[in-house]
């Protein structure tokens, strides 16, 4: 933990998409189990006023979580404050001062084009505001290696490394938490996480959706800035990391750390870009886009526990689900011994992340009844679903007012998983098409073929091919 609980929280990009779709539900959240009673002050350049937040909000309220009339709504709406302005301008921040009255430990989350960052931080800290302050900045942390660089030195010319809280909601995901969980609270699993036991290991990040009228944003971004810098290598970091001395501060960020540093660059030859049919007649797309809504690539930890051991990814949008899963696949037994062989993949942990379906289980084989010495797949489930579990955005801003920031980047694990994209972001060669619908194009399925294909998750979160 880092000091006290924050004593204001200042949205900035209070009227945009973000705070409507996942943090003013998260508020409620914040506010229903007793931990939000600031003040909300929101900031934006809409022309607003107060009366119009309020109905912004109320609006999120009845969209996102169904009603905006219970105490804890209301409650939430009674706490909002509003300053409009433009974020060039210093006498926003002046009337922003004004409008935080005694606060002196305020939360501020930049809810904003990554552009306008150094801009605000500075504005923040000439107008008296970030004195005691803790500021909760979106991705993408910068562009490329190069830019994530510039934003950390630009952020702590006003504020201290423990003051940045850069937040990635995939940390926060009650499934990824119990991902850690799983690992470190089972003693029948150390002893085999590692290349002595698992032979290869696969992540899949799939999206049915397409673009959904963000064509101009995904332009700048693609598939590899987008999900494959921060969320699928924070999940790799889940898989690979060694236990921390301890769950809270920073021993769980430490550890993540190693297993990023331990990450070979990307080459050409370990990635496959891909690109699906009718990308390019989005609103926003070129008319020759060469960038990728498709990556798969093949990831080597330079360390002890994992050396040999390959780490494949993959993420794409418009193919046939919308899934998370983790498939750590085990060797094959030493000896056949029965009358029918064992068949690869029969032993593995597949954990699925999300969206909706959650699960963690194990593949096995049980011997099928009568004389022949023969079995079949089973796989022994536990769902972790929770009606009660908290959204990501609502622990983490929790967290984040609290000082905690176990579950937030650290400028140097950010720059880690920069340094492993970095030689191929902006690198030419194909870009592979793929039909909608499909499972990406075939070339990604040679980095694959000597280890039994790629494991593709199934939309109703059971087992899928290749598996129980």
């Amino acid at each position: 933990m880092n000091g006290e609980r924050s004593d204001a929280l200042v949205l900035l990009g209070a009227t945009g998409d973000l705070a409507h779709r996942k943090i003013y539900p998260a508020l409620k959240g914040l506010v229903r189990r007793g931990v939000l009673d600031v003040p909300v002050v929101g900031v934006s350049r809409s022309g607003w006023n107060l009366e119009q937040f309020r109905a912004r909000v109320q609006d999120s309220l009845v969209q996102r979580t169904g009603e905006a009339a219970s105490p804890e709504a209301q409650k939430l709406l009674s706490l909002l404050r509003y300053v409009d302005g433009d974020y060039n301008d210093a006498a926003t921040f002046t009337r922003l001062r004004q409008s935080l009255g005694p606060a002196v430990r305020p939360l501020f989350y930049l809810a904003i084009p990554p552009s306008l960052f150094g801009s605000v931080a500075k504005f923040l800290g000439a107008s008296g505001c970030v004195a005691g302050a803790r500021v909760v900045v979106e991705k993408p942390f910068g562009r490329d290696l190069a830019g994530a660089r510039d934003l950390n030195r630009t952020l702590h010319e006003v504020l201290p490394e423990s003051s940045i809280f850069r937040i990635d909601h995939f940390l926060g995901k009650e499934p990824v938490q119990n991902l850690l969980y799983f690992r470190f609270a089972n003693s029948f699993l150390e002893p085999i996480w590692n290349r002595n036991f698992i032979e290869s290991v696969q992540i899949t990040m799939a999206e049915a959706i397409g673009l959904e009228g963000r064509g101009s944003f995904y332009e700048e971004v693609g598939a590899i800035r987008d999900v494959v810098q921060n969320h699928l290598l924070e999940v790799v970091a889940s898989l690979a990391m060694d236990p921390p001395v301890g769950y809270w501060g920073e021993a769980q960020r430490d550890e993540r750390i190693k297993v990023l540093r331990a990450i070979s660059p990307f080459t050409g030859a370990s990635l496959v870009r891909g690109q699906f049919r009718g990308y390019r007649d989005e609103k926003g797309v070129a008319p020759e886009s060469e960038v990728e809504t498709y990556a798969a690539m093949q990831l080597h930890l330079n360390s002890w526990r994992w050396q040999g051991v390959p780490f494949f990814i993959r993420t794409g949008k418009r193919l046939p689900v919308t899934a998370t899963e983790v498939m750590v696949i085990l060797k094959a037994p030493p000896q056949q011994l029965f009358d029918e062989p064992v068949p690869p993949r029969s032993n593995y942990f597949r954990f699925r992340l999300g969206p909706d379906k959650v699960a963690i289980a194990v593949g096995a084989r049980a011997k099928t009844p009568g004389e022949r010495m023969a079995g079949e797949e089973v796989e022994l489930y536990v769902c972790n679903a929770s009606p009660e579990a908290r959204e990501a955005y609502e622990r983490l801003i929790g967290d984040a007012m609290a000082g905690d920031a176990t579950l937030f980047a650290r400028q140097d694990g950010v720059e880690a998983a920069w340094a492993i994209v970095d030689p191929v972001i902006n690198q030419g060669g194909p870009v592979y098409r793929y039909e909608p619908g499909s499972w990406g194009p075939r070339e990604a399925d040679r980095m694959v073929a000597a280890y039994g294909g790629w494991y593709d998750p199934p939309a109703d979160g059971g087992a899928g091919n290749g598996a129980a």
